[in-house]
């Protein structure tokens, strides 16, 4: 990891964190278990991509379901 010049701050950690916060948030809504939160530039916005796992019906496998909110 490169060294920060004076005045620089680590803004991708703090969005990171941001993200795993929105998606505990997004996964709970969800009825479903937080399985990755990740913070992406998409043109030019910084955007949270979060991936729950939620519960199959009857019996079934788990259904990965993808949503991408922006980051705050």
């Amino acid at each position: 990891m490169p060294a920060l010049s004076q005045g620089e701050t680590p803004v991708l950690l703090a969005q990171g964190a941001d993200c795993y916060a929105i998606g505990q948030r997004v996964a709970a809504e969800m009825g479903g278990q937080l399985a990755a939160a990740n913070a992406e530039n998409r043109g030019g916005q910084m955007v949270c991509r979060i991936v729950v796992l939620v519960p199959g019906r009857n019996g079934e496998r788990p259904r990965r379901e993808e949503v991408v909110v922006p980051a705050r």
